[in-house]
């Protein structure tokens, strides 16, 4: 990451320098002397404001705005040095239409794709019924290319993800606690009104289908049999859901994440094994 440090001996002097800002959420990305203030950015040559926002340490798809000496730009902007360059996030109560957004439009039906680290962060926004994807051996390589050609939203721990020049959608998850980075992403993403809760199947993301009792009563354990008559069915892995021990707990976490959601007539809590 290129600061206001000083160059090594061995390197050439820095030919300009550009004052940034960064605002809100944006100063996690930075060392914490650089948070919340203006600092000097130096550099060679003419980089574009993007490369320099990633230099400085910033992913590209966490920029919403950024204005140049007031003026709004787009990534492209050329520095020469002198510039004043303010930075923002995305706005979710501020009508900045007029002005030269940078991050792509919301996607109406949020999809997304995960990386290795967020596996019980995707368990739980399939529990919300969201389309995610994730796989522990799952590459970089192979995450972006299924966030290009579906129109995934990455979610990561690896800020270096977010970096990729054909990316367009993603958020670094700060938070280390699964509870907390589904909290996380439902506040970033504004997701309330769109969670579908318990449609999905928990383990491989498949939309659950009525199951009747009678075609999988000898796979239910004898207690479950005899206590319970709604079924779901995942169609992909054949995993039986009802609404068991689980339910009214994982029904109070998505009433306080998502208020205005409605819970699906399908049980969606505890489940046989696939």
């Amino acid at each position: 990451m290129r600061t206001p440090a000083q160059p090594s001996s061995s390197a050439p002097l820095p030919a300009a320098e550009a004052q940034f800002r960064f605002y809100e959420e944006l100063n996690d990305f930075l060392a914490p002397a650089l948070r919340k203030r203006a600092f000097a950015y130096r550099f060679n040559g003419t980089p574009s404001v993007k490369d320099a926002i990633e230099a400085i340490g910033v992913p590209h798809v966490e920029v919403d705005l950024v204005l140049v000496d007031g003026e709004s730009v787009d990534f492209r902007r050329r520095l020469a040095g002198g510039e004043r360059v303010a930075v923002y996030p995305v706005f979710e109560r501020l009508d900045i239409a007029p002005l030269t957004r940078l991050r792509a439009s919301p996607l109406r039906q949020p999809r997304f794709v995960l990386d290795g680290h967020l596996g019980k962060l995707a368990r739980y926004l399939r529990l919300l019924g969201f389309d995610t994807l994730y796989g522990s051996d799952r590459d970089d390589a192979a995450i972006v290319a299924l966030s290009v050609a579906e129109s995934r939203i990455i979610l990561t721990r690896d800020k270096g993800l977010l970096k990729h020049a054909v990316v367009t959608r993603g958020h670094w998850v700060r938070s280390t606690a699964a509870r907390r980075q589904l909290q996380e992403i439902v506040q970033a993403f504004d997701l309330t009104g769109s969670a579908r809760p318990f449609t999905r199947c928990m383990r491989c993301n498949a939309l659950l289908e009525q199951a009747a009792k009678d075609a999988i009563a000898a796979r239910l354990p004898p207690r479950v049999r005899a206590h319970f008559d709604a079924f779901a069915q995942c169609p992909a892995c054949h995993r039986v859901y009802w609404r068991g021990s689980h339910y009214e707990r994982l029904r109070t976490l998505v009433a306080e994440l998502c208020p205005a959601a409605q819970p699906s007539d399908e049980p969606a809590t505890d489940a046989t094994p696939p």
